[in-house]
């Protein structure tokens, strides 16, 4: 489940790189005092003021609206009074957090944040952050993560006949097509206000030819970046929305296509549309899936091999690939260390979830064709390449996981809120308003 941290580790990490460290290292030279007492334990004013200049800053970078002062130091108070209190029950229950998992998750923002492990921590001092802090914080989170999926996620269960009812449900409140959401790119190929008959013809006819080029392989998108009147960003895409709010005779020319298909051309006031069925859900369940096609090199680290060595040896691979000095599947078959090297590191088509999270992440931030830096995961360091991605219709079993997802998603967060509320409540708090 996702962690419940007002700001963490990572978000430091981010506002360190933005250049904001040194703001946050200010914060906690406050004059302190006690804030609060978590059965005896105390928060400090120190500590308070620090979690509020990151939820301040982290909000500012994000273009999210701040609450007033006073409400905001409410709530972060609150989150750390439960957090407190959560990290009290873990050490009571015996919940770890292993110093290699500790330096897993540093190395693992080193990497996101395209660093060496070394150079990463050089940024953190200088930026007036000390490492201690850092490392408690991800130990932290580590623990109440674990804390959670074992008092929490654990306990949550989905039946099949929830599923099957859920499914039903949905199915029958979406039965008019208007309710679904799409997403459609389009391509427009304009008229004139008041055009000839000569200028339809012409226009139809350039409409069909755009038509017949994409049916002979070429991309939608290279089409509408290349001839579309309307706007070229995002490959004309439109955006997922409801049905009804797209014109009813874009609807009716898609209804019966299948996600990334192309329609017959459709005349409006504005000229000839080609439409694509980008996306369709029903009510608020995928019906298609964003798969990716990848490949990486793998290293293993070995007492031979150390994760700096490890990242120091890609990176200069890397290079090389931009360079032109070797092929990334050459590299792959001559160095990865993992079934896909006889493949050129060819990982095939994949769809969300597959890949562990680090590795998923770093390749969702990727263009296509485009290499990351190495990065490291649990079974070492990578290099990916991103070939390319697509959207694919979800077989029925599909379906069914991911409403199971979407309802264990719902039940978990709703037994969270439950858990958290009867920790607070066990807890003995006093709040303790500054002079």
């Amino acid at each position: 489940m996702k962690l419940h941290l007002l700001a963490s580790a990572a978000t430091v990490v981010a506002l360190l790189v933005g250049g904001q460290g040194a703001a946050l290292a200010q914060s906690t030279q406050a004059a302190d005092f006690i804030v609060a007492l978590v059965n005896s334990e105390p928060i400090t004013n120190a500590e308070l003021q620090a979690q509020i200049k990151q939820v301040t800053e982290q909000r500012v970078q994000q273009r999210q609206p701040l609450p007033p002062a006073a409400e905001l130091r409410r709530l972060v108070l609150e989150r750390l009074v439960n957090e407190r209190a959560q990290l009290q029950l873990a050490r009571d229950l015996g919940v770890r957090a292993e110093s290699g998992a500790i330096d897993q998750a540093e190395a693992n923002l080193a990497a996101q944040n395209q660093m060496d492990l070394a150079q990463f921590r050089r940024t953190v001092e200088q930026r007036g952050i000390a490492l201690s802090t850092l490392r408690t914080q991800l130990r932290d989170q580590i623990i109440l993560s674990r804390l959670q999926e074992r008092e929490v996620d654990a306990r949550v269960r989905i039946t099949d006949a929830e599923v099957e009812n859920a499914l039903t449900a949905r199915q029958t409140a979406n039965a008019d097509p208007m309710a679904q959401e799409i997403n459609l790119a389009h391509l427009l190929v304009a008229l004139p206000e008041n055009p000839t008959p000569a200028q339809v013809t012409q226009a139809q006819a350039q409409a069909q030819q755009v038509l017949a080029r994409i049916r002979a392989g070429e991309k939608f998108e290279t089409l509408v970046k290349e001839l579309s009147a309307a706007d070229r960003a995002n490959g004309g895409q439109l955006g997922l929305r409801r049905a009804d709010r797209y014109p009813a005779i874009f609807v009716d020319a898609i209804q019966t296509l299948a996600v990334g298909q192309v329609s017959e051309p459709v005349r409006s006031g504005a000229g000839f549309h080609v439409l694509q069925l980008v996306e369709r859900r029903v009510g608020s369940l995928v019906q298609t899936v964003t798969q990716t096609h990848a490949r990486h090199i793998l290293l293993r680290l070995t007492p031979q091999l150390s994760q700096d060595q490890a990242l120091a040896q890609l990176t200069q691979v890397r290079s090389r690939i931009l360079l032109g000095a070797t092929s990334f599947e050459a590299a792959a078959r001559e160095l990865s260390q993992d079934g896909s090297a006889a493949q050129g590191g060819d990982l095939g088509w994949a769809n969300p979830g597959m890949f562990v999270p680090e590795f998923e992440e770093a390749m969702g931030r990727l263009k296509e064709r485009e290499i990351s830096a190495p990065m490291v995961s649990r079974f070492g360091v990578h290099l990916i390449q991103l070939l390319e991605r697509r959207a694919v219709e979800l077989t029925p079993a599909q379906l069914r996981e991911r409403m199971r997802a979407e309802l264990r998603a719902q039940r978990t967060e709703e037994a969270f809120q439950a858990w958290e509320r009867d920790i607070r409540g066990r807890a003995f708090v006093e709040i303790r308003e500054p002079n």
